[in-house]
């Protein structure tokens, strides 16, 4: 989910007339007769960030959603496999109980 400064695509340190002129470019661009949901959306974030007072009361009262996807993602990301080549298979193959080379012989796995 998009914080109102995404959507107004403004600073988080931008000024009541930085994100104003944001928001009538919003609007512009998207007239409630065109899409009301997304106007809805840019409505709501100018009304949420307009001021001073808006701007410290979404910092302290809204909290951030969480994208569970995202966080499955990351929970249940495996580092890539390595992928062993003829020649990785011809260094194990001659490196047998030497253990010096033994650990040069397989490829690292990527991490991501």
């Amino acid at each position: 989910m998009k914080t109102p400064y995404e959507i107004l695509e403004v600073a988080a340190d931008a000024t009541d007339a930085e994100i104003k002129q944001a928001y009538i470019r919003k609007v512009r661009d998207n007239p409630p007769d065109r899409d009301q949901e997304r106007f809805q959306r840019i409505h709501d974030a100018y009304t949420s960030i307009k001021d001073d007072k808006s701007r410290v009361s979404h910092a302290l009262f809204t909290v951030p959603a969480a994208d569970f996807n995202e966080l499955l993602d990351l929970a249940l990301h495996v580092a890539q496999t390595p992928q062993v080549t003829p020649e990785h298979f011809e260094r194990l193959l001659r490196a047998g109980h030497d253990k010096a080379i033994l650990p040069n012989a397989m490829p690292r796995a990527r991490k991501s």
